[in-house]
């Protein structure tokens, strides 16, 4: 099964560390204006005593009555320090298990991510957002950003790459600038060569695949091959469900096949896109290590625990598909051997040439996502007003009824 191709790549030992870190990528991406707090804390005050606004929530709460969404934002919005941000969790997770679930405000859960990252308690953000079905934290994009940020500024890009799963689990890479940290942060870590286990493989090939996806360029196709690629080893290794379950993603066998389709397309097509050298060398050694493991079982025998397992997770078109792993070497040979003969093997890594495209790009998306989000505090003030004439209203109302009831009761007696 070896091959010239495979002979002449890196060694299958050398997997996802082959990405080697540009020295002169820049750490950071987003400005100082697009991190400035100062649109957000311009909004009308609505001060709050929090321990009034925490009697208030247990006592409804026992009274098994609804709390109101705008109780939650204000209590979220007059957080003062990192203590407070413990107390808004539990109310976070309480909301969310009550009547109102539903009417968790966009304002709100932005408020949280900006009150978790300024008292210091971004891995509280975090946490929240990835247990999004006990918190109700589903984010909009310019949200995402800030978050995403300072996990790049520390170069804590395993936190960053968690930040963009949960914006691939929403599908939610809408804006351009989404987009292009995202790649930046998957990019990134990827080039410190972690160690993944399968589900982590999972979830690092469908944010690269769903990613890449939004990119009609050579990162955008270099992101979608190392996705595939990632989700074809899981395939071949786990089957097609451990591919699917819980993501966002076609239900389809064949994620190498696919993988290898976009090496096609690059061959085939007309100007300079090009992959990179070391994003086909990851997927020589993906091959490598799936030729070698096919070999090892083959010649192994399972014991009768390990055939119940693989029995349970594996069915007839997942083994048809391992079937055609030495069709997809010897394709792979073909194909790369195509792409060097027209010089369309790139010798910028991964990571640089995400790099290159933040830095010719970003800067140029700040401008309409600002203007956006201005509009969109706007929007939400005008909202939030609604809802305390709403509540006056309501509370006038219910007043009323009670000196009416009042009255009634004093003319019987």
């Amino acid at each position: 099964m070896a091959s010239s191709v495979l002979t002449r790549c890196v060694p299958a030992a050398v997997k996802l560390h082959r990405f080697s870190p540009s020295r002169s990528a820049r750490r950071w991406l987003l400005s100082a204006a697009y991190t400035d707090t100062k649109v957000w804390e311009a909004r009308e005050k609505d001060q709050q005593n929090l321990a009034v606004l925490a009697s208030t929530m247990d006592k409804t709460y026992e009274r098994n009555l609804p709390v109101s969404s705008l109780t939650v934002s204000r209590f979220i919005d007059n957080i003062s320090c990192r203590e407070e941000i413990d107390q808004a969790e539990y109310y976070l997770y309480k909301f969310r298990h009550s009547p109102n679930c539903w009417y968790l405000r966009d304002w709100t859960v932005h408020s949280w991510i900006r009150q978790c990252l300024k008292y210091g308690a971004r891995q509280k953000a975090l946490y929240t957002l990835k247990n999004k079905v006990q918190y109700g934290i589903f984010p909009d994009n310019f949200t995402f950003n800030l978050l995403i940020d300072p996990y790049i500024k520390e170069k804590d890009f395993k936190s960053a790459c968690s930040v963009v799963e949960e914006v691939m689990l929403q599908e939610a890479f809408d804006l351009p600038s989404t987009q292009i940290l995202s790649l930046y942060a998957l990019g990134s870590y990827i080039a410190t060569g972690p160690q993944l286990a399968v589900p982590e493989q999972q979830a690092l090939g469908a944010s690269l695949l769903l990613c890449g996806l939004t990119q009609d360029n050579t990162v955008g196709l270099n992101a979608q091959l190392l996705g595939n690629a990632l989700l074809g080893k899981v395939e071949m290794l786990k089957g097609l469900h451990a591919v699917f379950k819980g993501m966002p993603l076609f239900w389809g066998h064949g994620y190498l096949g696919r993988a290898l389709d976009i090496i096609e397309r690059v061959a085939a097509a007309s100007g300079d896109v090009k992959l990179s050298k070391d994003t086909l060398d990851f997927m020589n050694n993906l091959l490598q290590e799936l030729s070698s493991a096919s070999d090892s079982d083959t010649s192994g025998e399972e014991s009768g625990d390990e055939e119940d397992k693989k029995k349970e997770t594996v069915d007839e078109d997942d083994l048809a598909e391992q079937a055609k792993l030495p069709q997809y070497v010897n394709r792979f040979e073909e194909l790369v051997s195509q792409l060097e003969t027209q010089r369309k093997v790139d010798s910028a890594s991964f990571q640089d040439l995400v790099t290159t495209l933040a830095q010719q790009n970003l800067a140029a998306l700040e401008k309409p996502d600002l203007q956006q989000y201005e509009s969109q505090v706007q929007a939400w003030e005008s909202e939030k007003r609604q809802l305390i004439q709403r509540e006056k209203e309501m509370l006038e109302r219910a007043e009323q009824e009670k000196q009416e009831r009042l009255a009634a009761k004093a003319a019987a007696q």
